[in-house]
């Protein structure tokens, strides 16, 4: 059982008791290490872990648990595979199927190498299975997610009228939820129910650092639940105080506010601490009983049984050679603020360090601030993809890289998204307080207070602007571009390369 694994319903658990099944959960240095986790992601994954083996222990079950300081631990989940199917005399490997292609093919090597047989099964956590999304994707011109969930809405029976109409007599209140917040900014806002230290965490929390000292962010987060009632709790919590104002300002962002009313549930799903279907369902009794307005309600479930169930479908669909694409031939590398925190763009700095600070970043964060510079910058899909993965602590590949290199940085050629998600820095100064008090100005393209983001926005429209030519939702923007001045072309070229010099980023597209 992974990490990423913990359904007290998982299909490999069987019967508790039963002498012929041994349940193992390994703690490996390769899951910190083969990308920088950051220490609050790998803290809340170990304490998770350790909080479920002793339920699993509770009721009956076999267990083998290897901590990350056992002397014996290979670190490494095919070495643990391996090694217990020695110990036990296993015949089979049962194993739910894995969050990321690297780990199914290692644990498929593990078991050929031991001779034993392995059942991979699928988990019962999603609402799609990937052969399910393939039938659903096969012959389609295009993915496009709102035909996925229209799709998802209607066999789910979620947010439906008897009739078979949507509740709310539309589909999408996507353009009800995109409001910024006035002058005076959000106001109170409800904290979100975290999940104090115990003693497990707090163990875990000392191990890692003794064990893994070098590892990314700053330690002792807010507290992420680490176990199925604390979930239950951040999710009625959410429901009962923060689901209404979700929705109007959702793709708003506000400096030194981290969390403003964002669920914070992800993480707790991607562990598999909380189904899904209860997500919907509170929010939709939510709605139904008149407690939040419908485009708040509408906005939440769309993340979870719409956009969620279609990054994984398309993760698994696409296959395992997705993460090597790289449509616009970007090879910068990763600014070392990525890691420190320390630059001198307000809109950066705010969003970087608190990812450093909480290893979170709600979805406008991610698109619009660091996966927009990326874009724009021509970061290297993977460094950047591997950063998203390990930094943040509902990081999981099936998530993170469909997210990050398809739909932040348009580097799958456009499954994920039709057009790329570049902006200059005026969209930031709209949808956030991050400029104010900032020593650039985002309405300037070139100069020396020209906002970084709106320089490498227009650059990166020249660079690009015969690949996107034909893509009929880039044809106004590129309009702008075609009636430059060819003098302004070039100084917008001159100044983003000057940028990219000063920033770090060695090469680029």
């Amino acid at each position: 059982m992974l990490g990423d694994q913990l359904d007290r319903h998982n299909p490999v658990l069987g019967e508790p008791g039963d002498p012929g099944v041994t349940v193992l959960l390994a703690e490996v240095e390769r899951e910190s290490r083969h990308v920088a986790s950051h220490v609050q992601r790998t803290v809340m994954f170990l304490s998770a872990m350790r909080h479920h083996a002793a339920w699993l222990i509770d009721r009956g079950y076999r267990v083998r648990y290897v901590s990350l300081d056992d002397r014996d631990n290979t670190q490494s989940f095919g070495g643990e595979v391996r090694r217990a199917v020695e110990s036990t005399g296993a015949r089979l490997v049962r194993l739910t199927r894995p969050g990321e292609w690297r780990v199914l093919r290692e644990i498929e090597a593990a078991c050929r190498e031991a001779d034993v047989e392995l059942d991979v099964v699928e988990d019962p956590h999603f609402l799609v299975t990937p052969h399910e999304f393939s039938a659903w994707a096969t012959g389609r011109k295009e993915l496009v997610m709102e035909h996925f969930y229209r799709w998802q809405r209607r066999r789910l029976g979620v947010l439906m009228e008897p009739d078979g109409s949507p509740t709310g007599g539309e589909w999408n209140f996507d353009k009800d939820n995109r409001e910024p917040f006035d002058r005076a900014g959000p106001g109170l806002i409800a904290p979100p129910a975290w999940e104090p230290a115990d003693e497990i965490t707090r163990a875990v929390d000392r191990m890692v650092r003794a064990q893994l000292p070098d590892l990314p962010g700053r330690p002792r987060g807010p507290g992420w639940p680490v176990t199925r009632e604390g979930a239950l709790r951040a999710l009625g919590a959410f429901v009962r105080d923060r689901l209404a104002t979700f929705g109007t300002h959702q793709d708003a962002m506000w400096r030194g506010e981290a969390f403003l009313s964002h669920s914070l549930l992800s993480a707790a799903l991607n562990l598999k601490l909380l189904d899904p279907r209860e997500c919907v369902r509170a929010a939709e009794d939510a709605c139904r009983s008149g407690r939040v307005p419908i485009n708040a309600a509408e906005g939440f479930i769309r993340q979870i049984i719409g956009w969620r169930e279609f990054i994984r479908g398309v993760y698994w669909h696409v296959g395992e050679s997705y993460g090597e694409r790289n449509a616009l031939e970007a090879r910068g590398t990763l600014p070392e603020f990525f890691w420190t925190g320390q630059t001198d763009m307000n809109c950066l700095k705010a969003c970087v360090n608190e990812v450093l600070d909480h290893a979170f970043g709600h979805h406008i964060q991610r698109l619009m601030v660091t996966g927009n510079f990326a874009l724009l910058a021509g970061i290297s899909p993977r460094a950047v993809s591997d950063w998203y993965l390990g930094m943040y602590v509902d990081g999981v590949d099936w998530v993170t890289l469909p997210n990050t290199l398809g739909m932040a940085l348009h580097a799958d050629g456009g499954v994920v998204g039709t057009k790329p998600y570049a902006a200059s820095g005026k969209y930031i100064e709209r949808m956030s307080n991050y400029c104010q008090g900032c020593r650039y100005t985002p309405s300037e393209r070139t100069g020396p207070r020209a906002c970084p983001i709106t320089t490498l926005y227009w650059d990166f429209l020249l660079r690009h602007r015969e690949r996107f030519r034909g893509n009929r939702r880039m044809s106004m923007i590129l309009a702008n571009v075609d009636r430059m001045a060819e003098a302004e072309r070039v100084q917008i070229t001159v100044s983003a390369r000057t940028l990219r010099d000063r920033l770090g980023v060695s090469e680029h597209s």
